[in-house]
């Protein structure tokens, strides 16, 4: 059986998406295919992220992840969308949930640390709730 595909979505595929993605692959991927893309892209990831992920989880997002359009990615089942605050993109699936995340970029470290934190958090709860047949899709 094939594993569910989870798209972390915001505007930029920057940040907060990214960050998601690189949890999700290092935490749920016995449960889940991770995937992160936004509407619009960025020549590279957000240096503070890729900075911190690094720090707390000795991950370095920029070897296997870059910034990509909602088209770049397989269909999702469910999508996750992190907190846009204006216009989050509509992407087809079968569950959506937005985790209402701050976007710490051009904020302090502690910031950044307390999304990553937030996020891996968030992440372990979805692993849960796919596990658990909370989630169907």
């Amino acid at each position: 059986m094939n594993k569910v595909k989870v798209a972390f979505v915001c505007v930029h595929n920057s940040c907060r998406s990214q960050m998601a993605e690189a949890l999700g692959k290092m935490l749920a991927s016995d449960v889940f295919e991770s995937y992160s893309a936004g509407t619009e892209k960025r020549p590279y990831i957000n240096q503070d992220a890729v900075r911190i992920i690094k720090q707390l989880y000795h991950f370095n997002m920029e070897e296997a992840q870059f910034s990509k359009l909602i088209s770049d990615i397989p269909t999702p089942d469910i999508v996750i969308t992190m907190g846009c605050n204006v216009n989050c993109p509509y992407v087809p699936c079968n569950y959506r949930e937005d985790w209402g995340i701050e976007d710490p970029s051009g904020k302090s470290d502690e910031e950044f640390l307390k999304t990553a934190r937030t996020i891996e958090n968030m992440v372990l709860d979805l692993k849960e709730r796919i596990a658990n047949n909370e989630i169907t899709v």
